[in-house]
């Protein structure tokens, strides 16, 4: 082996969606790992989103969550709304998958806070 050999170690081939979810190992210390993803996607305006918002109970031991889904964007963003729409709602939920969940059947508050925010395209499902 030279000095700018690579190694790569896959942990768990189910859950690996790309190359670069493995481990790399490198003896060479200027080595970068180049990103296959473009950084630079741009997140629409909010006029051009199209959010659902639906009430669910599936796997959640029968309490209802408020599920908004169809986003488009940055991750950042996604958390950002999703944190403005839990302290609107004045409850807990995440951000998983794409997807917030709000506790609680919401749909009606999430709906009005959106279209004022200037969602218009978002439905109740």
């Amino acid at each position: 082996m030279t000095g700018t050999d690579i190694k790569w170690t896959t942990m768990n081939k189910k859950k690996s969606t790309n190359n670069s979810s493995g481990i790399v190992y490198s003896t060479n210390p200027d080595f970068k790992l180049e990103d296959d993803e473009p950084s630079s996607a741009e997140t629409p305006a909010p006029k051009q989103q199209k959010l659902r918002i639906r009430l669910d109970t599936r796997q959640r031991a029968g309490k209802a969550v408020t599920l908004i889904e169809g986003f488009t964007g940055k991750e950042e963003e996604l958390e950002e709304l999703g944190k403005k729409l839990k302290t609107h709602c004045g409850t807990g939920g995440s951000v998983k998958d794409g997807e917030i969940l709000i506790q609680g059947d919401q749909r009606d508050k999430v709906l009005q806070w959106l279209q004022k925010s200037g969602y218009t395209s978002s439905k109740r499902i």
